[in-house]
This record gives structure tokens, sequence and C-alpha cells, in this order.
């Protein structure tokens, strides 16, 4: 009889729980849907507006509203789908996720945003990613934390190794006014905090992360091909002999080059056969300046 007064007792006391878990689920959804919109609406600004004042106001909001929004429970899992202008990439072991942007310069240069969110299942940890890139005197052999972060827009998350990971990224860095920059970058952590670079590529004199620069009337291939653990890209070449020591007039020769991971290195691979990799340039990685206009022209149509 005590059994069944105590299970009596306790099932409406489950129910309860269940049903204010599920409300306090609703409540969050709601409140991260409203910021959601508010973002969106800023990134559109920071991106498309005219003057370089507006732009840099918008996205000054846009930090500020983005980490109050972060601030919600469960917002890991939230996945801000209609803020176009930013790129959220997972690692593929969920420990953490990307949140990455740009913002033009009036000169055609970009300045990078960017923040780490570590899947704590509770309360936020978040490390800003401040970019140092103007500062990096040789980016390619440069160790570095968040505070001085080689900027890119990240769209590829690859994981490499058990107990103790690395993650290899892929990113594309807008430049100049004449140039694009595409970026193999590795991340690690030490004492549970963000490290940019690690020498894991083998044939590169040692380098800690690889940077391509090629003109910006061109589209890089960088992509990873899962089956086959390897990161394939353009080979980049001049287009003269008079033009070979400036990288910003380089771009692809239609041959391809890459990087086979063997033993947690990657090995550099000379004359892919790409006949069997699809050529699907910059797919990973949409400008969203680029995408609005397509959105637009879809409208009208």
């Amino acid at each position: 009889m005590k059994r069944l007064l105590l299970t009596c007792l306790i099932i409406p006391l489950l129910a309860l729980s269940v049903f204010a878990q599920h409300s306090d689920d609703t409540k969050y959804q709601n409140e991260l849907r409203m910021y959601e919109d508010s973002l969106a609406d800023l990134g559109k600004t920071f991106i498309n507006a005219d003057v370089d004042l507006a732009r840099k106001d918008a996205n000054y909001q846009f930090i500020k509203t983005l980490v109050t929004a972060l601030k919600i429970p469960n917002s890991f899992l939230y996945p801000f789908d209609s803020v176009k202008s930013v790129t959220i990439v997972n690692a593929p072991d969920n420990r953490f996720r990307l949140l990455t942007w740009h913002v033009m310069n009036d000169d055609g240069s970009y300045r990078f945003y960017g923040a780490i969110q570590i899947n704590t299942g509770g309360q936020l940890k978040l490390f800003p990613l401040n970019d140092y890139s103007p500062l990096l005197k040789a980016p390619e052999d440069s160790v570095v934390d968040n505070t001085k972060w080689y900027g890119c827009q990240y769209y590829k998350v690859i994981k490499v190794g058990g107990d103790k990971p690395y993650y290899v990224m892929l990113g594309w860095k807008g430049n100049t006014a004449k140039s694009t920059k595409k970026v193999i970058e590795v991340l690690s952590f030490k004492n549970d905090k963000p490290v940019f670079g690690m020498p894991v590529f083998d044939n590169s004199r040692n380098k800690k992360r690889i940077i391509f620069e090629y003109t910006r009337q061109a589209s890089m291939l960088l992509k990873y091909v899962p089956d086959e653990h390897l990161i394939v890209f353009d080979h980049l070449s001049a287009p003269d002999e008079k033009s070979k020591k400036l990288t910003e007039t380089y771009g692809p020769d239609m041959t391809y080059d890459g990087y086979r991971l063997k033993e947690g290195r990657w090995e550099h691979v000379d004359n892919l056969d790409m006949r069997n990799v699809p050529d699907d340039k910059d797919k990973d990685y949409t400008d969203p300046k680029k995408q609005a206009a397509i959105d637009r022209a879809s409208d009208q149509q």
C-alpha cells in the first residue's frame, strides 16, 4: 500500500517536472528566435551597407546581440539558420562550434570576426577571436591563441586523432581588392584553451598553417574528401614569368595537389587525378553579399 501511495505521488511530480522542462525549452527557443531575427537584420546591414560606418556600427551591435543570445540555455544546439552573414560549423565530435564572419572595409580589404563556443551542456563558454592578421609578420610560421587569430571564415572542420585530437579547418579569407586567400588552419586545445597553428604538414618547411593567395577574379577549389582522408586544392601558378613574385596574380592552372592524412600528419601529394573528385569550386563557401544578390534575383523572378 505504501509503495502504491509513493508511486501515486512520484508520477505527478515527474509529470510536472517534464512539463516545466518543456515550458522552459519553449521559452528559450522563442527567445533565440527573437534574437535570430535581429541578428539576421544586422548581418544584412554589415554585409550590404554602402557606408563604412554603418557596416561597422551594425557589426558592433551584432556582436553584443550574439553574445546575449548565446547566454540563453541550450544555445549551442540552436542553428541560427536565417543568419546568412555568419558561417557556423560544428566539430565532428560536437566538442565546439565555430562562428565566423567578415566585414569589408572601404578599400576592399576585410576584417574577420568570430568565436569558439564550447559545448558545455550548461553555462556559456565562449572564446572570442581577435583578427590579428595585419600584425602577423610570418603567419604560416606562427602558433597563436584566440587573441592573435589569423582571421578567416571557416566552412569545414576535420577531426584528427582520438583522446587528444587536433582539428583542421578549411577557410575563406577575403584579402584585398586584388586578391583572395584560402587557409588550412589547425586548432588544438591546451589547458582547455584554443591554440591555432601546428607543424603537421610534411614537405612544407614545417609550416603551422597553409595559406593560398590568388587573384580576386578567380575561384579556388579547397575541399576535404573524407573517403580518401584527403584535402584537395587547385594548384596555383602565375599567368606569366614576370608575375611569379606577385601571388595576387596567381590562379588555378587546371592541375591539383593535396594533403593526405597518414599517421596523424598531412603528406603533400602532387598532380592528383581529379576525375573522381567533384570540381565544385567554392561550393562550401558563398560570400554573403553574392548570396544576397542571388536571393534578390530569385525573388524578382
